[in-house]
């Protein structure tokens, strides 16, 4: 079995709903996203997936999220976009994208502050 990754990060805005602290308020970061793809058989170059391919597709995904106020955004509207519920949502998107036999998204981690990730995988 192959495993790459690729990092990436955007900025924005968030508040959590009901949260019995500061983190009610609205404040920002700098999410650092790591997205996991794994598959068993690699192209006749020796690739499972082209890094380019991969970093352009997460990067149209997180384009979606940068500089926004996640809370306003449709995914979030019912749902607080912790860093839990960001990886789950990133996931989600990307598995669309590389769902094939030789390729798929084995994991998705979000860090919103250095120390500390929550990552989402789908057995």
């Amino acid at each position: 079995m192959y495993e790459v990754s690729i990092n990436a990060s955007f900025s924005a805005a968030h508040h959590l709903r009901g949260y019995p602290g500061s983190c009610a308020a609205v404040h920002g970061h700098n999410w650092e996203v790591e997205v996991f793809v794994r598959g068993a058989t690699l192209n006749g170059t020796g690739i499972l997936v082209d890094f380019r391919q991969l970093k352009a597709a997460v990067m149209e995904e997180l384009s979606r999220l940068d500089h926004a106020d996640l809370n306003t955004l449709d995914p979030f509207r019912d749902r607080n976009p912790t860093s839990e519920n960001l990886a789950r949502h990133l996931f989600t998107a990307l598995s669309v994208r590389f769902a094939g036999p030789d390729c798929r998204v084995a994991r998705v981690a979000v860090r919103e502050t250095p120390g500390s990730r929550a990552s989402y995988w789908e057995p």
